[in-house]
């Protein structure tokens, strides 16, 4: 069905080329786009109309017609006046209405499909017969974006994520929940990742500074076949989940670049709680002061300089020494000693894991 936002385009546009008054109504005489308010005066009429034989018809001055979908009535056009220039508008108007309908079927069949193919709800010889009936190229290289707004109480979003990918037929844009926007993109020959930050920041430019602020967009790795797009799709998924885990400072996250959070994203909880328990002997870095935490974030910031690190503070080499001794008192780890700071600070990563997981339960 054609949004009333785009008949009331199209019928603002016809009318400043025509300066013939338009309406559209469904079949039940409701109002769904017009240039002139007095077109509600006909809606028995257009009731009658509906249910006649007849294809068009002049009533009251005003030019009816007959918008069909595969020979299903599914809008009526008003012309008003009867002068033959009006008619000619008219059937022209409604010819231009019919072919968006087909227009967009045809994309609703293509964001079907796309759907389903991200989700995996598609046999592999299914994938490639459809693909071939609604002339999607199989091997075309493509890459999957997903793009997450924070109180996002509109669809706005996604139409202006369309309208930034309108003049590329080979891009797909869809949501498949209400909380994301998904961007399957195909790629030049050349394009790297690169490229897909730049796309990226492009997408988070497109949405305005204030709905930016609270954005985050996250892509897979690109793909070859369209088989492997619902892979890429699952690899921006978790790009995004183990970004807000572990990177909450960026806004544009790539799969490839994850690290050693995508191997903690997939641990399962109870081995985390083991870890925890045999690192920090029953206690958790919540435990710890913040003064503490602040002096051990500083030290990782700082690759384990202690000179760097006290004067980053403001506090003298021997407090941070002092602090740092305290520290592997209470957890028998020296963060001076590089295995035991790696080992503490995958712990920080596995706490901040266990807690996500502990907040998407509720």
């Amino acid at each position: 069905m054609i949004s009333n936002q785009v008949l009331q385009t199209t019928l603002d546009g016809l009318k400043t080329i025509s300066r013939v008054d338009l309406c559209v109504l469904d079949t039940e005489g409701i109002m769904l786009a017009t240039t002139f308010p007095e077109a509600e005066n006909f809606r028995d009429s257009v009731l009658s109309f509906a249910g006649s034989p007849a294809d068009s018809q002049v009533v009251s001055g005003c030019q009816f017609y007959k918008v069909f979908d595969e020979h299903q009535l599914e809008y009526i056009l008003l012309a008003n006046g009867n002068s033959e220039d009006v008619h000619m508008v008219g059937r022209m108007a409604a010819f231009h209405i019919q072919n968006l309908l087909v227009a967009y079927k045809e994309r609703f069949d293509k964001d079907n499909f796309i759907k389903n193919l991200l989700l995996d709800n598609l046999l592999l010889v299914d994938i490639y017969n459809r693909a071939k009936k609604l002339h999607i190229d199989t091997e075309a290289r493509r890459v999957v974006f997903i793009l997450e707004i924070s109180n996002e109480k509109e669809n706005s979003s996604l139409e202006t994520v369309r309208a930034l990918f309108n003049s590329r037929s080979g891009d797909f844009i869809t949501a498949v929940d209400e909380k994301s926007i998904i961007v399957v993109k195909e790629l030049g020959p050349q394009d790297g990742y690169a490229e897909m930050d730049k796309i990226a920041e492009m997408i988070l430019d497109s949405l305005g500074e204030e709905k930016k602020q609270d954005a985050l967009i996250a892509y897979g790795t690109i793909v070859g076949e369209i088989k492997e797009v619902s892979r890429s799709y699952k690899e921006a998924r978790m790009a995004l989940n183990v970004g807000k885990i572990f990177f909450a400072e960026r806004s544009v996250i790539a799969y490839s670049s994850l690290g050693i959070g995508r191997l903690i994203y997939q641990l399962p909880i109870p081995l985390c709680k083991m870890f925890i328990r045999e690192i920090f002997d029953g206690k958790s870095p919540d435990d710890f002061d913040e003064e503490t935490l602040t002096t051990i974030n500083k030290f990782f910031e700082n690759s384990l300089n202690v000179s760097e690190t006290s004067r980053q503070l403001y506090i003298h080499r021997n407090t941070l020494v002092y602090r740092l001794d305290k520290l592997q008192k209470s957890t028998g780890l020296d963060l001076r000693v590089f295995e035991d700071a790696i080992t503490f600070k995958i712990a920080l990563m596995v706490v901040k894991y266990m807690k996500y997981m502990e907040n998407q339960e509720y």
